[in-house]
This record gives structure tokens, sequence and C-alpha cells, in this order.
């Protein structure tokens, strides 16, 4: 049985932050689908728990007159999926949500969750950084708004402090606008398995050319990762074969492949060549700017 000894149940955030702030031992739980596992295993005891379950407006996902584009902590995976807002302009958040375990663990799991758990291996965790997301966070002291890049601190760690809640995540429109995507998860199942590599790439184009490209990596390294080098030198270079093969050479360099029980560091540098070129060929396809038969 799970080690619980204590849940609050707060119906705002005021509240759950004096909890936070009064017992800095309290755990924040979301959907669960983490921290349980954890108490399963017996890595969390004597649980203090406190679930942001019953505030309302935390699992909205709204389109803002800007454009921007936000979504609450608490929405599920099966929510964002099923968005009318994210499937119409984040389509690549939606691939990544739809991978995200099975249908029972989408129904509960957050995107709050996912982020603040700090595992490389998060779905979201690739796509938001590819979209240039920023998260809002509200502590005792004020709020404060952190671009995801800033956020990750190395594995299982984020730059959260104490008596703080992730709110939203938020998308401006300049990050999803007249762009195509793709996001690929490789594991070793095909279903309901933690990611070996996930690849997230939006891109723009004009003229043949790409004007843009965001390529991010998950379990390629410590943390989540933007490829800079790859995006630098795609920018203004010709879409062709060749220029996407060798942006996904460039992504290898990016990234800090280690060895695992699941797979070698010269496995998971083959996967990223491999992928990203897979990826950006598919968003390129996407776009509706080259067809198939020219790639």
């Amino acid at each position: 049985m799970f080690d619980i000894v204590n849940i609050e149940k707060p119906d705002s955030l005021e509240t759950a932050l004096k909890m936070l702030s009064h017992n800095p031992d309290l755990k924040i739980i979301a959907g669960g689908t983490d921290l349980l596992i954890k108490m399963h295993n017996g890595t969390l005891e004597n649980a203090a728990l406190l679930s942001l379950r019953k505030i309302p407006g935390m699992d909205e996902i709204r389109c803002l007159d800007d454009g921007t584009i936000t979504i609450g902590a608490m929405a599920t995976f099966a929510g964002i999926f099923r968005s009318s807002i994210i499937n119409e302009h984040l389509p690549v958040l939606s691939e990544a949500a739809v991978s995200v375990g099975g249908p029972q663990i989408r129904n509960a799991a957050t995107i709050g969750g996912n982020i603040c758990n700090g595992a490389v291996s998060a779905d979201s965790a690739a796509t938001l950084l590819a979209y240039d997301a920023e998260l809002r966070i509200l502590g005792t002291e004020g709020a404060r708004t952190v671009p995801i890049r800033e956020f990750y601190a190395g594995p299982g760690k984020v730059n959260l402090k104490p008596a703080e809640i992730l709110t939203h995540v938020v998308i401006h429109k300049t990050g999803y606008s007249n762009t195509s995507g793709c996001y690929i998860k490789y594991s070793n199942r095909k279903a309901m398995d933690i990611a070996m590599l996930g690849v997230s790439v939006v891109c723009k184009a004009e003229e043949g050319r790409f004007s843009d490209v965001r390529i991010a990596l998950g379990v390629a390294a410590p943390v989540p990762i933007r490829c800079g080098e790859a995006e630098d030198y795609a920018k203004g270079k010709e879409i062709s074969y060749e220029t996407m093969k060798e942006i996904g050479i460039y992504a290898v360099k990016a990234s800090k492949a280690r060895d695992s029980w699941r797979a070698s560091k010269a496995y998971r540098e083959h996967l990223i060549e491999i992928l990203v070129f897979r990826a950006l060929k598919e968003a390129v396809i996407r776009g509706g700017g080259v067809h198939i038969g020219e790639l």
C-alpha cells in the first residue's frame, strides 16, 4: 500500500501556497502517476501530499487575443491531444501527448507534473523546448516567468523554489506561427514505454530554404536540450536530402549521449542522427513545401 500520512486539498492557489509555506515537507501531487510509483517502490516514505486537483481553472487551455496559448499545469495529456486549440496551433505537442503511456495514464498524468518531475525522458519536454515555451510560476514572494530552457537543472532537478507552484505553460505566437513539425519517440516497445530517445522538430521554410529550425532532444543528455549548432547550420540552407542529413550529424554534436542499460552511447548517437533527419523530413512534408518524391 501507499505510505501516505496526510493529503491536503486546497481549493485555491493562495491556500495552497500558505500550506506549502507552513509545511515545507508537503509534496505537490498533480496527476500522481510518477509520485505514486515512487511511494510504491519505497523511495518516498511517510508522504504528506498537497493535491492541486480541486483548484479551479488549472486545467484550462486557452488562446488569448494576441495568439498566446496558455496551458494550465493540471491539463492532462488526454485533454491536450483532444484540444482543438492544441491540434490547430501546436500539433507537435498533441503528437507528444498521445505518446505518453496508455489511456489510463494520459487521463491522469498532467503536463505540469511531467515538467516538474524533471525526468529527461518526459515526452512533453522536447516539444515545449522546440516551441520556445515559458513557464509561469507562482510563489509566496510573487510570480515569475522562466524560459523552459532554464528550468532543468540536472537529472530529476528543476529550478523550482520551495513554496512555488507551476501554474501555466505559455507559448507565444512567434513560437508556433507558420511552422510545421514532428515528434518521434523511440522506445524498446511500441507503446507504454519510457523513451530511449525523443526528437522534436519545429521549422519554417521560405522559397525552398529553411528560415528557422528548432531541434530538441530528450534522453540524449542529462536534461532535455536544444541542438544549437544544428539549428544555426540549418538557417538559410536549401531544403534537400543532403542538408537534412547534415543537420542530423550536427545534432549529434549537441548531445551528451551516454551508456546505460537501455542503450549504448554509440547507439544513441546513431538514433539522434537518423531520427532528427526523419523528423525534419516529415516536418517539411507536413509544411507542404516539398513533396515526398522530391526527397
